[in-house]
């Protein structure tokens, strides 16, 4: 049995937890953690198995990953929780809700998709796949390190708009990713194909993109958007894929808006 993954909590009240991305950490969601602490939400903020202090798991899949964050939501003694997913965090959070949809009440999703590398024949591209995480650990392969990595690759993610400081924060959280640990979700990316569970997302969600995110572009969230019955759409102006650093304070609020809001009934066929 796998170990409980470790996280960050601040503040007491509904609990909304954070799954962050292939290059984060806890404390990507810093600024988030403190707003939703001050706001009355008890706010967690986990670091996925193999970053921080979580143990990795083996087999490194998205199943392993949902599991691992329903082990936590467990731990955390919690009927539901308010699941916010960051990118590859956020196909954690559609894995997770596809298999246990009880156990999550809203769902926020930033920056992500439902699919990853599939073709235009509906079939997962195995080449492209391949040679996708071969680009990615390229620089690994010639030596460079995971800092040197992320002075490079954040400010590609980034919009115009983009708080200086939320790019140190999101520099110094892929700095600090285990190589061995990204290799790993590279090739668990690749993987992933929740596109035909949208439908039966019964919760309240949000979509959010950044208006300048080229790794999840606008265009793909409003189409997930459209596919997800009780689903509404927001865009951070300005910014990028890394928009709850890069603008935290426009992030947060369309956070808080979303959660401060009554939840409507469920939905005929919801669990």
């Amino acid at each position: 049995m796998n170990s409980l993954p470790s996280f960050m909590a601040l503040g007491s009240g509904p609990t909304v937890l954070m799954l962050h991305g292939i290059g984060g950490g806890h404390k990507a969601f810093a600024p988030q953690v403190e707003t939703l602490a001050s706001a009355g939400y008890r706010a967690v903020a986990w670091d996925m198995p193999g970053y921080g202090r979580s143990a990795p798991i083996e087999p490194y899949t998205f199943k392993g990953l949902a599991q691992s964050a329903l082990d936590l939501i467990d731990a955390l003694q919690c009927e539901s929780v308010a699941l916010v997913g960051h990118s590859m965090g956020g196909m954690v959070a559609q894995e997770l809700v596809a298999r246990r949809p009880d156990r999550v009440n809203r769902l926020v999703l930033c920056g992500t998709s439902s699919v990853f590398g599939k073709r235009t024949d509906g079939r997962l591209d195995a080449t492209w796949a391949e040679q996708f995480i071969v680009q990615r650990t390229a620089p690994l392969d010639a030596g460079q390190t995971m800092e040197q990595m992320a002075q490079t690759l954040i400010p590609q993610m980034v919009g115009p708009g983009a708080l200086p400081e939320g790019l140190r924060l999101a520099e110094f959280c892929m700095a600090n990713v285990p190589p061995s640990t990204y290799r790993r979700a590279l090739e668990a990316l690749v993987t992933f194909d929740r596109q035909s569970a949208l439908a039966d997302i019964r919760v309240p969600t949000l979509m959010v993109a950044g208006e300048f995110d080229r790794n999840a572009a606008p265009s793909v969230m409003k189409q997930m958007a459209n596919s997800v019955p009780r689903a509404r759409y927001a865009e951070v102006a300005g910014m990028g894929h890394l928009m709850n650093l890069e603008a935290p304070d426009a992030f947060d609020a369309l956070l808080l808006d979303f959660l401060s809001e009554p939840l409507p009934a469920p939905l005929p066929g919801a669990h």
